[in-house]
């Protein structure tokens, strides 16, 4: 296993947190297959998404795998009157990270980040290492603490 550099991040700040590591499927990058490859809950493996608001800039949501995005309940809690997701070929040039492999944590610059609060119903979650095929499992109340995000309904019902 490689160290990325989300992860020693998390070493250098003391925050407990556990790898899993799974085989890339390049035909199928999707949350629901890497949940279905580790085994897990597809509630408990979080997708990093980014967008940007209209007055608030960039900002990240992380929500379940088979979640779909609400961006209404994405503007509340940002405090804006609208967001939408960014182009995905602006996701390495703005995070750093690749489509599949982009954390809520080490992004190049820290943006606004929320995390949907069905996430704190499991003990530790999962959400991208840094890297495609690495994944962190940290509790959800330890990743708001470092990365100082919240918890916000952020999805559809």
């Amino acid at each position: 296993m490689v160290k990325t550099n989300a992860m020693r991040m998390l070493d250098k700040a003391g925050i407990s947190y556990s790898t899993k590591e799974y085989e890339v499927d390049e035909n199928d990058l999707s949350g629901s297959h890497v949940a279905d490859l580790m085994g897990v809950d597809h509630g408990s493996i979080l997708k990093t998404l980014v967008l940007k608001g209209e007055k608030t800039g960039y900002l990240v949501c992380c929500i379940p795998v088979d979640g779909e995005l609400d961006l209404k309940k994405v503007a509340k809690a940002a405090g804006d009157k609208k967001v939408e997701m960014i182009p995905m070929k602006d996701l390495q040039p703005i995070t750093g990270y690749i489509r599949g492999g982009c954390s809520p944590i080490g992004m190049k610059r820290p943006f606004p980040t929320f995390i949907e609060e069905s996430a704190q119903e499991y003990p530790l979650i999962a959400v991208s290492g840094g890297v495609r095929g690495q994944q962190i499992l940290i509790s959800p109340q330890s990743l708001v603490a470092f990365i100082q995000g919240k918890f916000a309904l952020l999805t559809h019902d």
